[in-house]
């Protein structure tokens, strides 16, 4: 029987996965980077072996070859039933003796809290908002794109941007520079000819999230219909701020909204602060601020509320991360 530690966490987005081996007492054994975790796409076998190649760097790394939890946030682990089947893919990789599974939206979330409770929007490629309380109660959506009501991300933006943009250079709407700027970020004159690089996919369908920092950028200009959606993804994002706090019974008393994701942490001035003149009508005791640290840190927190670890082992594992 080999070396065992006590949180192996793991959060695993779109993009990248970070993984950390940490101790009883708070201390960072060891950690590791891999690629993005996209079951949808290669599968859930697939996915769960890419994760294991980082997992067994930190193992490595830590000199151990298990953890006491695993506390796994992981995107598109939108439902439960999806949450409970990664949790028996990887409880079947014996990595440790229990597993928790959650979107890694909550990773954001309790890395941004000095206890579990609070609500964390996370604007990224898509969007999405929890809450917990430290009864256990939480709040979250499916936030599986529009089928569930939901609009707002990178790649939402980005195709909001294009329609409008499509519209006002054939005549069927109104007027606005994402006409001339959406094409030019291609080098290309026309918002026809995007349109038609797009569908030939002589530009590749992954660029097409290239053109949200664009629209920003327009709207810094002063473009009316750029401004106009920055504005609307406010809203959406206060809308799910406000109906999280409602549901934990954090409406009526302060309680941290956390902001996370590329969006959200690019600080863009005109959405800063349209979501906080929204949230100051909607939920005036709320205390936005965006979270910078790193999402594993709260997979780690995670793991080690599970373990019902000391404070200062809460502690530690945030100073390892905070000053890093």
């Amino acid at each position: 029987m080999g070396l065992t530690a006590s949180v192996l966490a793991i959060d695993a987005g779109n993009s990248k996965t970070d993984v950390a081996v940490v101790a009883e007492d708070g201390e960072v054994l060891g950690t590791a980077r891999g690629g993005g975790f996209r079951p949808p796409v290669v599968g859930v076998t697939a996915a769960v072996d890419a994760l294991g190649e980082a997992v067994g760097q930190a193992f490595a790394r830590a000199g151990v070859t298990a953890a006491g939890h695993v506390s796994a946030c992981l995107a598109n682990a939108d439902l439960p039933v999806e949450e409970e089947q990664l949790a028996a893919a990887l409880h079947a990789r014996a990595w440790g003796t229990t597993v928790e599974v959650r979107n890694d939206t909550f990773a954001i979330l309790r890395a941004g809290v000095a206890e579990p409770r609070g609500v964390a929007v996370v604007c990224g490629a898509g969007i999405n908002c929890v809450g917990m309380r430290p009864d256990g109660r939480t709040a979250r959506f499916p936030a599986i794109g529009r089928i569930s009501g939901d609009w707002g991300g990178g790649w939402g933006l980005a195709e909001e941007a294009l329609w409008w943009a499509a519209r006002a250079e054939d005549g069927r709407g109104g007027p606005t520079e994402l006409a001339r700027t959406l094409p030019a970020h291609f080098g290309l004159d026309t918002m026809y000819a995007l349109i038609e690089a797009l569908h030939l996919e002589h530009i590749a369908h992954d660029r097409r999230h290239e053109l949200t920092p664009v629209l920003f950028a327009t709207a810094v200009q002063g473009d009316p219909v750029a401004r106009a959606i920055v504005d609307r993804l406010a809203e959406e994002v206060v809308a799910m701020a406000a109906v999280a706090l409602t549901r934990l019974d954090l409406l009526d008393e302060e309680a941290p909204v956390l902001l996370g994701g590329s969006i959200l942490a690019a600080r863009h001035p005109q959405l800063d602060d349209r979501i906080r003149e929204l949230l100051a009508v909607r939920a005036p005791k709320a205390v936005p601020r965006v979270v910078t640290a790193r999402p594993v840190l709260g997979a780690a927190l995670l793991g080690l509320d599970h373990r019902h670890a000391p404070k200062e082992a809460h502690a530690r594992v945030r100073t390892y991360y905070e000053d890093a």
